[in-house]
Formats: structure tokens, sequence, C-alpha cells
């Protein structure tokens, strides 16, 4: 029926999979649907921003209906998310976790609206508040992030980091959901920015595109965890573009500079000024 060499690559592949320690064949996993968590970032974007990205013919509703009629569809979505995602044996605490998320978002969203006020503050090209919210790609990371990392709070697996991925996929902005980020946070152009697992971050701090908060590389790979593996960048600290912060006791004082492409592995005292002296650029005319 098959050509001899798709018989023998079959084979082949048929033995990959049977000897793989991660089951690629057989009965489907107990898995999250990628579509339906993306779908779950775009309902709680609805709810967030209503007069954005909401279904005009929902919003005949008085503004509580309209915030009850979508925490419901959020809550059934993410409980069956969830519990796809949790152990069987655990799967009973999805109705909990999505209780405790529903229970969060209005918190959330107060916290969104600081980030979009900083990031009006922080970049003068910024036309008004109505082009961060449907442009800004620096303030749709900050959104995602801040949805995921409530359910990595607590212990769902899996979801956070493909809501946070799928982030990275549209933004080139790369958080990771443990991080812990404080209020009034700004991320201007943001193309290349990494935020590690383990990285704290202050209040009114701002980022620039290719900043890396990330970790030295553990010799001991997974062996290393736990334990803080990202730096510590502490309360109004801007980090210019291209700047490299790492490792797990690496501290940034508050109300420090990092200028661009500055490569830091040792603690920043506070109110200080880290700058990297240019080379020397010489000029010389073609006709000498």
């Amino acid at each position: 029926m098959y050509p001899e060499y798709i018989r023998s690559a079959a084979a082949a592949m048929a033995d990959n999979m049977e000897r793989s320690e991660m089951p690629l064949y057989g009965e489907s996993l107990r898995l999250p649907d990628r579509k339906a968590v993306i779908a779950l970032i775009k309902e709680v974007r609805r709810l967030m921003f209503p007069a954005y990205y909401g279904d005009p013919t929902l919003m005949t509703l008085a503004p509580a209906d309209y915030a009850a009629l979508l925490l419901d569809r959020i809550e059934r979505s993410l409980r069956r998310q969830i519990a796809l995602a949790l152990p069987e044996e655990e799967s009973h605490r999805a109705d909990v976790i999505a209780r405790e998320f529903i229970d969060a978002l209005p918190s959330i969203q107060a916290m969104l609206l600081k980030d979009l006020d900083a990031t009006f503050d922080g970049d003068p090209a910024a036309q008004d508040k109505n082009e961060i919210i449907f442009a800004y790609p620096g303030l749709f990371a900050i959104f995602v992030y801040r949805i995921a990392h409530e359910l990595y709070l607590r212990k769902v697996p899996m979801i956070p980091r493909i809501m946070t991925e799928y982030a990275h996929s549209r933004t080139g902005i790369d958080i990771n959901p443990g991080a812990t980020i404080g209020e009034y946070f700004f991320i201007d152009h943001g193309t290349g920015i990494v935020v590690g697992e383990t990285t704290v971050i202050g209040s009114r701090v701002k980022l620039y595109q290719g900043v890396t908060l990330g970790a030295l590389s553990p010799r001991a790979g997974h062996a290393s965890l736990p334990g803080k593996r990202h730096p510590t960048v502490e309360d109004n600290v801007t980090i210019y573009s291209g700047a490299s912060i790492l490792g797990g006791e690496t501290v940034i004082g508050q109300n420090t500079v990092v200028g661009g492409n500055a490569f830091l592995t040792e603690a920043v005292d506070a109110n200080t000024r880290v700058v990297i002296q240019a080379p020397e650029t010489i000029f010389k005319n073609k006709s000498k």
C-alpha cells in the first residue's frame, strides 16, 4: 500500500513514540485547550476594557449586568480548563480556583488602569490613553501577565504559561507568570524584553526594549530549583534598552537609572546612575 521508504520512516517514528518518556501517542491526555485559553484572554479583555473590545449589543445592559454576564462566562470556561490542567485527583480544586480568580479581577482591573496611567505619563508620543489600549504591545503584555499571575499563584499548571507565551508571540515581550510586579509598571517599545520567573519588580518601574531580567546559567539545571534565580528591581527604577541584569542576589536599589547595554550581576545601591562609557568615535576625511 505504501512505498518501502514510507513504511521505514513510519516504523522509526512509531519506535520513537514508544520509547519517549513523554506520551506522544495513544489515549488523549488531560490537557487544557490552547484555543480556549486564548479565548479566555480575549473574554477577560472584553470585561476589563468593554468600550474598546466589548460587544456593543451587550453594552445596552447596565454596567453591573454586563460585568456579571461576562464574569459568569469566564468562570465557567476557566473552571473547565483548570480541571483539565490539574492532575485528575486534584480536579476538584478547579471550582475554588476559578472563584478566587473571579474575586481578584476587580483588583486586577484597578492595577491595569494604573499601568495605563504609567504608560501615558511615560510616553510623550502617546496621543491619548485610547491609543495605548488599542495599540501598545507593552500594555497588552502586562495585562496578560497580571491575569496569568493570579493562576500561577494558585499553582495551576500550564495555563499561566500558555497565556504569557501567547502574549510573547504577539508582542515579543516575555514575562514569566511567576514574576512579581508592582503597580504603575511601564514598558516602552518592549520588543525583546525578558522578565524571569523569580524576578521581583517594585512600583513605578520603567523598562525599555531589549532589557533582560534573567538568571545566571545554573550548572545544575533543574536540580538548582527551588530558589530565587532572577534579580530584584526596587521602586522608581528606569532600565534603558539592551541592559542585562542577572542573578537572584542582584538588587537594583530604588531611584536608580541603568543605562543602555549595561551588564550587571551585582547589586546596585539606591539613587545610582549606571552608565556604560561609550567608546571613542573617530572621524576621518576620506580625501586624506
